[in-house]
């Protein structure tokens, strides 16, 4: 057996004699021994790994749909939530594309008709809707800011019939009152001063909960602080937030729309209407992760 001495080994691993002789002392590197004060190193000994070195962190969902996205890998959890959260979000709102449209869109960027008839705003809304996705997925570890909220909303309806109208401000807070399921909302003058308070005080508790995300969701729904789009808007919201603090996100599916409005509508008086809503939303959710092999 041949041996090494200190000053060769740190030359051969790189490293300061110092090092090497700690990880002699140590007992770390196989088959050295001190001969007097002299260490002895065979040549063969492998170069211990350093205990200090940072492990792998696991990859957050997150994660995966940045790189996802990033490397435009099909029929991943990326592709899943693209297609599964545009087509259930627009068609609550009243789109009337299929599935298959959708998906279709997507996955080609073209409009495949066959002897029917397209709303314009419909396709429109269905790509932006992608695009705002891809803004949530981006920024999700970033403050939720009013800026944000309005470049979502800028995102989804540009280029719709809705942009060319004079009283309809795209990316910007509402210019006329409106109502939401026959409920009054927030007056056009106090939307922004509300719009503060709602950021102020979401953005004040550290940690986020799936009720905080909920209650931030209900009260900016009540506010609809929008001419049209809140709906999609707020949930592209709660899924942001739900990525950002790693809680398993969830897309409301056009069937529980009816429970999800009741949820909404009750929240000051049973939050269980929603939550419950929302939590089979996450199983469905959780069921995607499980087929994709992603840990949650």
């Amino acid at each position: 057996m041949r041996y090494l001495s200190v000053a060769d080994t740190a030359k051969k691993w790189n490293m300061s004699e110092r090092s090497v002789r700690n990880y002699c002392a140590q007992g770390r590197v196989s088959g050295a021994f001190l001969d007097g004060k002299t260490w002895k190193i065979p040549e063969n000994s492998q170069k211990p790994e350093r205990t200090n070195k940072r492990e792998e962190q696991p990859k957050t969902l997150l994660d995966i749909l940045r790189e996802q996205k990033r490397s435009k890998f099909p029929g991943g959890i990326y592709h899943k939530t693209q297609i599964e959260l545009t087509y259930n979000s627009n068609h609550i709102e009243g789109s009337r594309l299929t599935h298959d449209q959708t998906r279709y869109i997507f996955e080609t960027n073209t409009v495949g008709v066959e002897g029917e008839v397209l709303n314009v705003d419909d396709v429109i809304e269905t790509v932006n809707h992608f695009c705002c996705i891809d803004a949530v997925i981006e920024n999700a570890r970033t403050a939720l800011t009013e800026k944000l909220v309005k470049e979502l909303h800028q995102i989804l309806k540009s280029g719709t019939s809705d942009s060319r109208k004079d009283w309809f401000a795209v990316g910007a807070y509402k210019k006329l009152p409106n109502e939401v399921g026959g409920r009054s909302t927030a007056l056009p003058g106090e939307v922004a001063a509300r719009m503060k308070v709602l950021l102020e005080e979401y953005n004040a508790r550290e940690k986020k909960t799936l009720e905080d995300i909920l209650d931030f969701h209900v009260k900016f729904e009540r506010i609809h602080p929008f001419q049209d789009g809140n709906g999609r808007v707020g949930r592209l919201i709660m899924f942001r937030e739900c990525l950002k603090y790693d809680i398993v996100p969830f897309i409301i599916e056009d069937r529980l729309k009816l429970f999800y409005y009741r949820g909404l509508q009750e929240w000051d008086r049973e939050k269980g209407y929603l939550t419950d809503t929302c939590l089979a939303a996450q199983d469905k959710y959780k069921a995607y992760l499980d087929y994709f092999g992603i840990a949650y």
